[in-house]
This record gives C-alpha cells, structure tokens and sequence, in this order.
C-alpha cells in the first residue's frame, strides 16, 4: 500500500479489527463492487507459513464445518476518510503449496446478500402488502447482522386487495427483492458501511443525479490522474419502449412510447442518439395506467446508454477511492466524451505499495451538458 493509504481488516463471526499477523499475512485484495446487477464479491489472498494456525481458521470457518461463517470487512483509510470497500462473508477457500512451505491461502466471498440467498421462503405471503413493505419485512430479518435497510417507495406502490389475490414469495429473500425491483424498475444492492460490521441494503431507482465525484483527467500531462480510459458509441445499445393502455370500454390497445428521461435519471449527454429499435411491450395491456408506466419506464430506463467508458486509475494520484453508483467527471477525453458519467462498475486491485482501480462508465449520449466538471 502507498505510504498514505491504509487498509484495516476486520474478520471474524462478529467482525473485530484482525490480529497482526493476519494482516501481515496479507498480500492482495481484489474487489468487484457493480450498480445492482450482481452481487459484489471479494478476494483476500494471504501467505502462510506451513504451521501456521491460520490455514486451519480459514480452512473450517471458510467451509462451514459447524462453526459460525466468517464475516470479512475490509476499510481503506486515505487522510482523515476512511472508505469501507468490503463487508460480507466467506463462503470459498483455496490453498495452494509453494515453495519453503510458504502456502497460498485465497479466500473468496460475496457481499452480505450471499445469506439471503440461501434459503427458499417459498409460499410465504404477503397479504395487503405494497413491493416497497414487503421487501422491509423480508429485510428485517437481518437486521440483527447490521444490515440497514433504505427502501424508497415506488409511485405505483399500491397494495393489491386481498379479495384479489396474495401475494405469495417464491425462491430466496435475494431473488424476490430482485425481482420486485425489476418490475418497478428498480435496483437492489447492499453498500458497505457507513461503519465497519454494517451495510446498507438499497431498494430504489437508480439515481444519477448529486454531487460529482472529482474528475478522471487523460491527456493532460501533470493533471492526468488515470493510466488508461476508453469510451465506445454504441447506438444499437438504446431501445425505446411502446406500452400498450386498454381503453376502458372499446378495450383497445392504445400505444404510447416512453422516454427515457426521469428527475432521477436526466440525461448526461447533450446529444442521445435516435433508438435505432423500438420495443413493444405486449404484456402491459393487461395492467393498470400507473403499472403500465412503470414498465415502460423501467424497461427505458435500462436501454437509454449509448455511450461507455472504462479504463484504471492509481489511487494515491487519483487522491480518493473512486465509488460506484455514483456520478463522475471526465475530462481531456475530446469534447464527445466529456462531462458527467455514471460510473456503473468498480473493481479494486490492492497490493503491498499499490492500489489500483478498474471501473466502467454509461450515459445517455454524446456531448457534455454542464461546461465544466469538479476536479
């Protein structure tokens, strides 16, 4: 690690701060953090010595074995900011020989949605109950792991009368949250903190509006603070939908195409290309004019990028941990790809003197809409 950055890791049934010489141990971590389309996973690699307790720790609490599953967090700590990049459990671990005896030790594992994944609740239901209060009620359950839940309401979160139908759970509590998400065109995904042994399960829109982060810079001899950025225009990516709604007594479909364009998601390139495809949602004839639009709207709101970067950064000269699910500046990439970008993925590359980042960008079109961007 640099010299101004620090990571801490704590492990652990209950994650406490880790012995010395587990983190002398150490020797690479590899995080994928996306926007809610997988779960985050991590890779801690350590080096053991052959006698070493530890291989046997990682070996049966990695593996179950009857013993509490280890929970792993890992927080990065740049100046006074300390930055939780990892809190979730290991569920895999590898162990490979090498020379002197120095074995290899990798642990592997998910976010902590990797425990909602596991049981099927199938049959449970969910009577009177809006998307936005079942998904608290199914949350609750771990709320004992510190597992915070931020829900956000949907416009069309209305409760189905139970004369009829119920609402009844199928699969695990990740599946169905993923699911009642994606109807309503949603995002579900767990972030790491805002403390260590906590996370915070998001159910919402995904919003691309705030504060930006500081601006990646390329081309600009000192100011430049990324090793590599490429940006592709892809048009063929962004489909518009058509949603059908019944008149009431003629009961004919009436098409109505939906934009791509919300409060919470506008767009970030000055100049969207035309949708070279046009989808009609067949199967929204049947449902009422607010879920209707919502579909449509989810459905837009998935196919609107046409535009997408990605490229690697060191974060000592970057200055700060780039997030995902966040919005970003781009500059010194030509005027097409400047301005504001939602940074859709994140991967984080850590070794003894090094801390790298990969990440991949999206927005809507070409051109920048605001004439500059923080740095």
């Amino acid at each position: 690690m640099d010299k101004g950055i620090q990571l801490s890791l704590y492990i652990g049934p209950v994650p406490i701060p880790a012995p010395r010489e587990w983190v002398e141990a150490l020797v690479s971590v590899k995080v994928d953090a996306g926007s809610g389309d997988a779960q985050s996973g991590f890779e801690l690699v350590f080096e053991l010595p052959p006698r070493s307790p530890l291989r046997t720790i990682f070996l049966v609490s990695g593996g179950g074995g009857g013993v509490p599953l280890m929970r792993v967090g890992l927080v990065v700590t740049m100046g006074a900011r300390a930055e939780p990049i990892v809190d979730g459990m290991a569920t895999t671990v590898n162990m490979t020989p090498g020379p002197g005896g120095i074995g290899r030790v990798t642990v592997r594992g998910k976010d902590m949605s990797a425990l909602m994944d596991v049981i099927e609740f199938n049959g449970i239901p969910y009577p009177a109950m809006p998307p936005s209060l079942r998904v608290l009620l199914m949350l609750a359950k771990y709320a004992a792991l510190g597992i915070v839940p931020m829900v956000i309401p949907s416009i069309v979160d209305a409760p189905p009368l139970p004369t009829d139908r119920i609402p009844l759970q199928r699969g695990t509590d990740y599946g169905y949250i993923k699911r009642l998400a994606s109807d309503v065109g949603y995002v579900f995904y767990l972030s790491p903190g805002p403390v260590p042994g906590t996370s915070t399960a998001y159910w919402g829109p995904e919003i691309r509006v705030g504060v930006p982060q500081p601006a990646l810079t390329a081309g600009m001899d000192a100011k430049t603070n990324v090793e590599d950025l490429n940006f592709e225009f892809d048009r063929e990516r962004k489909r518009m939908p058509i949603v059908y709604f019944q008149e009431r007594f003629s009961k004919v479909g009436i098409p109505i195409p939906i934009p791509d364009i919300t409060p919470l998601n506008p767009p970030l390139g000055a100049l969207p290309p035309l949708p070279p495809k046009i989808e009609f949602l067949n199967d929204t004839a049947h449902l009422g004019p607010a879920e209707a639009l919502m579909r449509g709207l989810a459905f837009a709101g998935q196919n609107s990028d046409s535009v997408f970067g990605s490229g690697r950064l060191d974060v000592a000269r970057y200055g700060r941990v780039l997030k995902s699910r966040q919005l970003v500046g781009v500059r010194g990439a030509g005027l097409p790809y400047d301005g504001l970008f939602y940074v859709k993925s994140v991967s984080h590359d850590i070794e003894r003197g090094s801390y790298k980042q990969s990440f991949t960008l999206a927005r809507n079109g070409l051109l920048p809409t605001v004439p500059s961007v923080p740095v």
